[in-house]
């Protein structure tokens, strides 16, 4: 495997490579490397970061532009003609026609694509890379540099991967005009990845997530240079992946929902064709309820199960003592392997905790006979899994693949070719580094969790103080973000990843110095009206929702101004607040329209947070401002209770939050009088504010397993001296 490259950005050398096999252009080309080349310093100062997501490693700015007219051309440049050259250059095409011309000339859809054939760079876009790119090979070249001038746009990279990268860039650039047109602002960008393994995890087995819902996604992270989708392709509640060798596998298991054998070809063509390696997970031995539902044989007791219905850890394992188990498995990977030509393969291995196993009197004696036990003499669950794991890698290694699993897998005498990724913590990463395995780190990334933007972008797979050799550092591959499903449908998943995922990829791709939180806000709002034009509904569809919750259009902006200040309850909470949610049960309540961070609380606390700043620190001017605005916004909650307690106590999905918007209305009442006394410079009675504090505390009780967000920035109001 090529070592992966982390380090600074190729200088001008990966512009042009004198060896292209462009004989007749080669004057040309020496004098294109002079013309299109960014200067590049050995130590580049952090970037203007504008508009762009993930950050670049160098952006020099110029304050000319360049305007995008109707007749708008594009040429690629790219070396002989072969099959793989053909399929690369086709992937480009597809990204400028379908990803980003749209961009570039909003006001014209359905303009003829006008690319040129011509030998010289002639149009306004150029494009040009030296050789295709390898998705099979971790780590291979995606850096590229793009300048934008007066004249035109000159995208050049070491491979197409760098151009797909590279484009991603280009459409932030567009800033729509009046004319149905576009303009770019003149650049130098100069960009290379700081990891090579930059994922998402999509969770179809909980959730069955549709063909058309998967693509959509991976546009998304085409647009935020994310390059591994991690399909989960089964668990408890489904197993999604078509079998002709084992049909009850989809036709039980799945239960009707699953993916074809061609859609799943499709999928791995389309994310291939933006840059995206597509990586399989069949989790076993645990979370394998579907499998045991389908083919009772695999299962570690007499009982019969049915797909689950219910979420949670089940604790319900395959069978390790069974050579038909092993056949099993080895039948179904020599059908499904060959599906995803990518070289990883996952296979989960997480949250086992060997109850089944200890519990059956011949799978204990097995495990004595064999040696699984402790240094006491027990049956050791870690020394059984290990020797399934072991099997199961060297059905993988037969089949050409190298085996992924979560960090329970990691262990002595696991072959060092297995790579680990870390849920739990950074401990298993680094452990992991140790023992010789690549990893990953999910840790920190879980958006499925409803944490902040912000929460996601703090962790690092590598930080500055990790506890690792050089040659360990080596080892730590990226990380992933992890969208599970169990409170996100094929509706709504959009809203639960986006637009947070990308705080993930910009962790995983930008420099580790990195780390504005208030840089990173403000261009995520800029950015998430873009993943929109790419056809994601992280908007759309809880407006929608909204919508039809609300019952009839007057109703739906006092319901909104609720909802926008709601969150779900964060991490696992949901599961254990007095309702019980099954696989069936539908997502369309108030919580699932809430947002997963609420941009309105998150604003409304930087409001507070200007006007608690000391008066020798801030602008007179300013103050009254912030002021007058924080009251609107106040005075806004307070009335909106009336407004929306009609509809709530109307609608029985909606009746339920009808604490919320009381305790909204109290809330802001409770900050309005601390405003007061802030406009007039007062400072309120002793007693005053500790009653305040008490009465807020009382209303952070959730409903509807949602809380008002904004709760935490009123406290501080409150409590402000």
């Amino acid at each position: 495997m090529m070592r992966p490259i982390r380090s600074g950005p190729r200088l001008a050398t990966f512009v042009v490579r004198t060896s292209y096999p462009f004989p007749p252009m080669r004057h040309l080309l020496l004098f294109l490397i002079l013309l299109l080349s960014a200067p590049v310093s050995a130590q580049p100062t952090p970037p203007d970061t504008r508009m762009l997501l993930p950050v670049p490693v160098q952006a020099n700015w110029g304050k000319s532009r360049f305007a995008v007219k109707s007749d708008f051309t594009w040429q690629v440049f790219t070396p002989t003609q072969t099959p793989e050259t053909q399929a690369a250059d086709s992937a480009v095409t597809e990204a400028v026609e379908r990803l980003v011309l749209p961009t570039l000339l909003p006001g014209k859809a359905g303009t003829p694509s006008r690319r040129r054939a011509s030998p010289l760079p002639t149009a306004a876009l150029v494009l040009q890379y030296g050789r295709p790119g390898n998705l099979l090979t971790v780590g291979d070249d995606e850096s590229y540099t793009l300048r934008v001038t007066p004249m035109g746009v000159a995208l050049n990279a070491n491979t197409h991967l760098g151009i797909l990268r590279g484009l991603a860039t280009l459409r932030q650039l567009a800033q729509p005009t009046k004319q149905g047109l576009s303009v770019l602002p003149e650049v130098d960008v100069v960009d290379t990845p700081r990891f090579p393994w930059r994922g998402l995890l999509i969770d179809a087995a909980r959730h069955f997530m549709p063909v058309a819902v998967v693509k959509r996604n991976l546009d998304g992270m085409w647009a935020t240079k994310l390059n591994v989708l991690h399909w989960h392709l089964s668990d408890d509640q489904g197993f999604r992946v078509e079998s002709k060798l084992f049909p009850r596998l989809h036709q039980v298991g799945g239960q009707g929902q699953f993916y074809t054998q061609r859609q799943i070809r499709e999928v791995v063509r389309y994310a291939g064709r933006r840059g995206i390696r597509v990586i399989p997970e069949l989790d076993m031995p645990g979370h394998a309820t579907a499998w045991l539902a389908a083919y009772p044989r695999l299962a570690s007791n007499d009982s019969v199960y049915g797909v689950s219905t219910r979420w949670g850890v089940l604790n319900i394992a395959m069978d390790p003592t069974r050579e038909t188990t092993y056949s099993f498995v080895d039948s179904l990977l020599s059908e499904v392997t060959p599906l995803f030509p990518d070289p990883y393969f996952h296979i989960g291995g997480d949250e086992n905790d060997g109850r089944q196993w200890r519990r059956n009197p011949r799978i204990v004696a097995y495990m004595k006979q064999n040696g699984f036990v402790t240094d006491k003499g027990l049956p050791d669950k870690h020394a059984l899994q290990a020797y399934y794991n072991q099997r199961v890698l060297a059905m993988l290694v037969r089949y050409k693949k190298q085996l992924v699993g979560w960090d329970e897998i990691l262990g002595p005498g696991l072959p060092t070719s297995a790579v680990i990724q870390s849920w739990r913590g950074k401990k298993g990463l680094y452990d992991a580094a140790k023992a010789g395995h690549q990893a990953l780190l999910s840790n920190g990334y879980y958006i499925d969790l409803n944490l902040s933007a912000a929460s996601h972008y703090s962790p690092d797979p590598l930080p500055q103080d990790a506890p690792l050799t050089p040659e360990q550092q080596k080892l730590i591959l990226g990380g992933e973000a992890t969208m599970w499903a169990e409170f996100a449908d094929s509706v709504i998943v959009d809203s639960r990843i986006w637009p947070r995922a990308a705080a993930v990829a910009e962790r995983l791709w930008s420099a580790g110095t990195v780390r504005n939180v208030p840089d990173m806000y403000r261009r995520l709002a800029l950015f998430s009206p873009q993943l929109e034009t790419l056809g994601l509904q992280h908007r759309k569809a809880p407006a929608q929702l909204l919508r039809q919750l609300a019952g009839s259009p007057a109703a739906v902006p006092p319901l909104r101004t609720l909802a926008e200040v709601l969150e779900p309850v964060k991490e696992y909470k949901r599961h254990f607040q007095g309702f019980k949610y099954t696989t069936q049960t539908p997502l369309n309540r108030l919580v699932d329209a809430a947002p997963a961070e609420s941009d309105v609380a998150r604003t409304f606390g930087q409001l507070v947070d200007s006007v608690l700043v000391p008066a020798n620190g801030r602008s007179a001017a300013a103050f009254q401002r912030h002021l007058k605005t924080l009251r609107a916004q106040l005075q806004l909650w307070k009335n909106n209770d009336a407004l929306v307690q009609p509809t709530l106590q109307q609608n029985p999905l909606l009746k339920e939050y009808a604490p919320l918007s009381t305790n909204l209305k109290t809330a802001a009442a409770l900050a309005l009088e601390r405003l007061t006394l802030l406009e007039k410079g007062q400072v309120p009675p002793p007693a005053t504010p500790a009653a305040a504090l008490k009465q807020l505390e009382a209303l952070k009780a959730p409903a509807g397993q949602a809380e008002l967000a904004v709760l935490p920035h009123l406290r501080r109001l409150v409590e402000a001296k």
